[in-house]
């Protein structure tokens, strides 16, 4: 029997003999020699990946031909500037780790209106700082309830209302030549039930019969459901809906969004397509939608399941074949212990830190940093070529993801737990400053969730003189803790909910439009004035980006946790001892004194880089309300 290493060679030479054959490849050798270089490099990792999933098949070398004839194709047709990035990136694999990068998250229309106007907000960009712009879903998807976008009804053309593939194309090149990478959504759980994937299935297309979980009667589902949680209890019971023909359909999330069947090989080739022609817009990172759902197995939970890994790690290989400068960044709101499953260098490179945007909020309302400080002790260190992206908030709800076996360990009984911050943030609580709106409430299970801006969830809606320190507060955590931080666009200037979607049947009834305002114009004119909280949310945003970029101590990751023997004031280092930063940050609205023992391995005193004044610590510190420290302790 062969070994596996003997297989993979044999079917190396078996795809790379196919392909050189193709009449594309003759005619680009240029093209072709690049291309095989780096098929020689990853092709042992992609068939590593591949085997388990579809290897038994008859037609796996088949499979892996047509795959990279697709892949081929599109490094064939890699605009040169893409290339020039692709040997820069590879050169300079860890180039997102530089305390220089900063990103921001806006959807074209609410913010700008089309395409063509957000590339007249790159001036603003460059002025805030950013060198990383997430566009929310921009592609084809059904008119009026689309999910926000994440039902798509083609990946190769931009909904009509934003632009053209060109205006998206000139965007990205924009951004590209202002040292701002593009970054956008890979939606390959699921289609719209619009796609051409979807009809051609429903009208019995042999091509793509297998594409989707299309079921005849209930027999299955019924089955499937007894093991799989309801995502969206408010959309349809269990994980199926309906059709009019009365067949069965596979739909995680709303009804209109059907599942793909990655069991069959043709789904990958189909997918893989369209990831490499989004690479090729101009697409930098690809935000990986939805990982933990992407493979079924009937009797399990169809999350997290060890295939949904393989797809990806699958998809990455072939990335780093035919555009490898796209870095994957994984979107898995799941246990933390799963959350950390999708980052290594070989799957998602990056990823939602979904643990630290939870436990932020939840030391407001507590005004204890039990669970936060454990968090970033335990939790937050990756491997050195991977990145958090750590963000405040995000277009999604707010849910409370924190492990319960963490949380008991502090005495913190998880259920009832969050029933008090569903509670706080919904101002269901005797004194809270937040004004959020619960999303998918299920009174027979007590699960919630919170929507609302961070403005209104910190009180600014209502007023509160403490909101503009507390968002400052949660935004110094985000950008001081290691990795890449995320601005949602609009927290910036301090923007509140707005209820006017309940005026659009069409959004009516997710509650998470209330915090997916469109840009408002009158809070950017303040941005500049110290007396208004916009300005007071700016000026000391654009302060603590500054400072950040400018010190090395912020590269990277890594961070080391620091008890500031007081239970509201967080604490961490970063850099290496004799030559690092001392981060505190008080989450109570009293002052918080933290004893003169803790700071014994620290000078007798450190200026605040971000005030320029000096601390004595030698007999202890006080932090005022919600006061931030960045304290330089290099003189140690």
């Amino acid at each position: 029997m062969l070994s596996v290493a003997h297989q993979t060679q044999l079917a190396h030479q078996h795809v790379a003999a196919a392909l050189k054959a193709r009449p594309e490849a003759k005619a680009a050798r240029k093209a072709w020699k690049a291309f095989e270089a780096r098929l020689n490099t990853h092709f042992p990792q992609l068939v590593k990946e591949l085997a388990p999933l579809y290897g038994a098949r008859p037609d796996f070398l088949d499979f892996l031909v047509d795959l990279l004839s697709k892949a081929f194709d599109a490094w064939n047709a890699r605009p040169v500037d893409l290339q020039a990035l692709d040997l820069q990136r590879e050169k300079n694999p860890r180039w997102f780790q530089s305390q220089k990068m900063l990103g921001g998250v806006c959807y074209v229309d609410l913010y700008a209106g089309n395409l063509k106007g957000l590339q007249k907000q790159i001036p603003y960009f460059k002025e805030l700082g950013l060198t990383y712009l997430h566009l929310m879903p921009l592609f084809k998807c059904p008119d009026g309830n689309s999910d926000g976008g994440y039902a798509v009804s083609s990946y190769r053309e931009v909904n009509p209302a934003l632009g053209k593939m060109e205006d998206l194309q000139n965007l990205a090149a924009a951004l590209r030549a202002e040292g701002i990478s593009l970054v956008l959504d890979f939606i390959f759980n699921h289609t719209s039930d619009e796609h051409a994937w979807a009809t051609g299935a429903v009208a019995g297309d042999p091509q793509y019969a297998d594409f989707y979980y299309l079921f005849p009667d209930r027999t299955l589902p019924d089955a499937y459901d007894k093991t799989v949680r309801e995502i969206f209890p408010d959309q349809h019971p269990g994980a199926f809906s309906q059709l009019p023909d009365g067949r069965w359909v596979w739909t995680t999330f709303n009804s209109f969004q059907w599942d793909l069947n990655y069991s069959n090989p043709a789904v990958f080739t189909a997918m893989a397509g369209e990831m490499l022609a989004i690479a090729n817009l101009g697409t930098e990172i690809l935000r990986m939608d939805a990982v933990a759902f992407v493979w079924k197995r009937l009797g399990t939970v169809c999350e997290n399941l060890p295939e949904a890994h393989t797809v990806i790690r699958a998809f990455s290989a072939l990335v780093r074949i035919a555009a490898p400068s796209m870095l994957f960044k994984s979107e898995a709101i799941v246990h933390p212990d799963d959350v950390v499953k999708y980052i290594s260098p070989e799957e998602c490179q990056l990823s939602y830190n979904p643990l630290q945007m939870a436990l932020l909020w939840n030391s407001l309302a507590t005004r204890e940093v039990n669970l936060l400080q454990q968090a970033l002790e335990q939790r937050h260190n990756l491997d050195p070529d991977t990145s958090w992206v750590n963000y405040v908030r995000s277009h999604d709800d707010i849910g409370w993801t924190f492990a319960d076996e963490d949380a008991i360990q502090l005495g913190i009984h998880g259920f009832a737990h969050r029933q008090f911050l569903n509670r706080f943030y919904v101002n269901r609580f005797e004194g809270s400053f937040a004004r959020g709106v619960p999303f998918q409430d299920n009174p027979s299970t007590g699960d919630c969730r919170i929507s609302g801006t961070c403005a209104s969830l910190a009180g600014v809606e209502q007023g509160d003189p403490l909101a503009a320190a507390r968002i400052l507060l949660l935004h110094s955590v985000a950008l001081s803790t290691g990795g890449m931080p995320l601005i949602y666009l609009g927290d910036e200037v301090g923007t509140p909910n707005d209820p006017s979607y309940l005026n659009d049947p069409t959004k009516a009834e997710d509650s998470r439009w209330v915090h997916r305002p469109a840009r408002v114009a009158s809070l950017y004119a303040q941005r500049h004035k110290k007396t208004t909280v916009p300005g007071q949310i700016y000026q000391g945003l654009r302060r603590m980006v500054e400072v950040r970029a400018s010190l090395e101590e912020f590269a990277g990751g890594q961070l080391t946790g620091f008890r500031a023997g007081n239970p509201s004031v967080l604490g961490y280092l970063r850099g290496t001892p004799g030559a690092h930063v001392l981060v505190l940050a008080s989450f109570s609205e009293q002052p918080q004194d933290c004893p003169a023992e803790v700071f014994s391995a620290q000078p007798a005193s450190a200026v605040d880089l971000l005030t320029g004044q000096t601390r004595a610590l030698l007999n202890g510190l006080t932090l005022g309300p919600y006061e931030r420290l960045w304290l330089d302790c290099g003189a140690a």
